[in-house]
């Protein structure tokens, strides 16, 4: 990989329309569970919400967390979060084993 290609030298423009567009994906994709998500990938829709706090949002979680949904999380829990089963619980600790630290 040609070391100019790396995701820090990445423009900032470009960065924030990929997140941009991630989190419009996600908003759009409520089949995909946040219990998934961490279990695929050790993250989810609110580990975006921390992550934009982290870089320096000013709102609190709960503003965070309705940037990243779309809605308050309390209504897109309602509308679209269902009961975690014991195996996604027990795949999303495995995945978060695999995170490296601070991210």
């Amino acid at each position: 990989m040609d070391e100019k290609a790396t995701i820090d030298t990445l423009d900032d423009a470009i960065a924030a329309a990929a997140f941009r567009r991630l989190v419009h994906h996600l908003q759009q994709r409520h089949d995909a569970q946040n219990i998934d998500l961490m279990g695929l990938a050790g993250f989810c829709r609110n580990c975006l919400a921390d992550w934009i706090r982290d870089a320096g949002f000013e709102g609190d979680k709960a503003e965070a967390r309705a940037v990243i949904h779309g809605m308050p999380f309390a209504e897109w829990k309602d509308k679209y979060q269902s009961e975690a089963t014991p195996e996604q619980l027990a795949r999303m600790e495995e995945s978060l084993k695999k995170n490296a630290p601070g991210h």
